[in-house]
């Protein structure tokens, strides 16, 4: 086996929060994916020229304040409805945790594919009825990749490290990585964390001209599935080093590779993935038969969730249960790591394993333990989830209670 890198130290999930199109809030992600309930429908954002289903959310968005309004944009407005979820603690927990370090210990990390993109692609349709772009459009701070985590820096009133990650489908996940790393390295206290996608024209459209997007909800792992659903979230967490309180929960580790195998399809033995489940797991100094839930990528395409079972069979046992729960949430993209990471965590606080919703006969060759339906009382102390995104970049993380 290849030699893979060092252990790293735990650290502490102080809070979290998330919205996506299953609602605000943890809770309401968790009632959805205990009902095994999909909240895919049809586009109402805006137009498009094809029919597909979509994880869009339909909650009313927070406004951005006058002194911040460079930073409009919906990217940035849904990423404050998570952080001011007030059932989550997690804007109350970044002030402790400002007030207990000092701001210049927090770090912000988002990981995002879309960013901003939305709004461009409004002022361009502006551009080309008016031969000129919308005054008060910022490119910056709005379209940017690094626009939403400058934005909930400034709101926040933070002045640590403060970055973003785009590496497509782990973004989110990433995201995560690089924040564990700047505690551990001794860089921060704690860092937020997470990522942050929104519904855009051009993410639709060019998933479409590869051939990926199913006409009806997708069906992760299932036999006859026909491709994938796009959705929109955020999912946000505070990492924190460990302290007295042993009581949260704990992110163990973050395995990550990058294969490089093509553009947008992954490696057919799934080396890659392989890669990162073993990294995490020898990162975590956690033996595989430990784990109680994996969460798979499980993007619903014919190539992906094919070579995901083939790795996950190279590094589990056939008695892991796992599923993949974008049937319920749609594939949210660059905050797919993060959601489906709050969605390992809500396994963790619920004792509960998630269905995965649209499936009904599995691959002849696929070995794997899917649970079709949730699972309610169920013994969960070792989560993970996987992100696999194109050009090959991987991760897995693990958490523990």
């Amino acid at each position: 086996m290849v030699e893979l890198v060092k252990s790293i130290k735990p650290v502490s999930i102080t809070a979290y929060s998330s919205i996506s199109g299953c609602g605000l809030g943890n809770q309401a992600l968790f009632e959805t994916l205990k009902e095994n309930k999909s909240s895919l429908a049809e586009l109402e954002l805006f137009e498009i020229p094809f029919s597909t289903y979509v994880g869009e959310i339909k909650e009313d968005l927070p406004g951005i304040k006058t002194e911040l309004e460079i930073y409009n944009s919906r990217n940035s407005r849904v990423a404050l409805a998570a952080l001011n979820h007030t059932a989550s603690g997690l804007r109350e927990a970044l002030e402790v945790a400002k007030s207990k370090y000092g701001s210049h210990r927090v770090g912000v990390i988002i990981g995002t594919s879309t960013s901003g993109l939305y709004e461009t692609e409004s002022a361009y349709g502006v551009l080309l009825k008016q031969g000129n772009m919308p005054d008060d459009f910022h490119f910056v701070t709005r379209h940017a990749y690094q626009a939403t985590g400058r934005f909930l820096q400034l709101e926040l009133g933070l002045t640590g490290p403060c970055y973003a990650i785009s590496s497509a489908c782990s973004s989110g996940a990433k995201a995560i990585a690089a924040g564990h790393r700047l505690i551990d390295s001794g860089v921060c206290d704690a860092v937020l964390v997470g990522g942050v996608d929104t519904l855009c024209r051009l993410t639709l459209r060019g998933f479409k001209s590869l051939d990926l997007v199913a006409k009806q909800p997708c069906t992760p792992m299932d036999k006859d599935r026909k491709g994938i659903s796009i959705g929109e979230a955020a999912g946000l967490l505070l990492l924190e080093k460990i302290s007295r309180d042993n009581s949260m929960p704990k992110l163990l580790a973050v395995g990550e590779s990058s294969d490089a195998h093509h553009m947008s399809t992954p490696h057919p033995e799934g080396k890659g993935a392989v890669l990162a489940m073993q990294s995490a797991l020898q990162l975590a100094g956690v033996k595989a038969e430990l784990i109680d839930y994996l969460n798979l990528h499980a993007t619903a395409t014919k190539i992906n969730d094919k070579v995901e079972s083939k790795a996950v069979q190279q590094v589990f046992s056939d008695q892991l249960r796992c599923s993949g729960t974008k049937g319920v949430t749609g594939h949210t993209l660059g905050a797919a790591g993060a959601l489906e990471a709050i969605i390992a965590l809500i396994t963790l606080q619920h004792q509960f394993i998630p269905g995965t919703h649209g499936l009904e006969l599995l691959d002849d060759d696929c070995n794997l333990q899917v649970v079709k339906d949730s699972q309610s009382k169920q013994s969960v102390n070792y989560a993970m989830s996987n992100s696999f995104g194109f050009g090959g970049n991987n991760a897995s993380i693990i958490f523990a209670l």
